[in-house]
């Protein structure tokens, strides 16, 4: 929707998208929660950890990296 906001009105978005136009605002002004922040962090973690093992670890292992490093999951 942002990206259509020069083309379309966002309420005529949110009306065919059946969302409400509040909604898309407290998007725009907060877009992740930090919920969704802080699963990309480890998303992340998790990565490094799977790259640095070369390519290897299986989620037990990554698991227990990302204790060792003190993330609790």
């Amino acid at each position: 929707m942002a990206e259509h906001r020069g083309q379309f009105s966002v309420r005529a978005m949110c009306r065919c998208l059946r969302i409400q136009p509040s909604c898309f605002y407290a998007w725009v002004k907060s877009p992740l929660s930090k919920r969704a922040q802080e699963d990309a962090r480890q998303t992340e973690l998790l990565k490094e950890a799977w790259v640095e093992s070369g390519k290897v670890y299986g989620h037990r292992k990554l698991h227990d990296d990302l204790l060792e490093q003190g993330e609790s999951v």
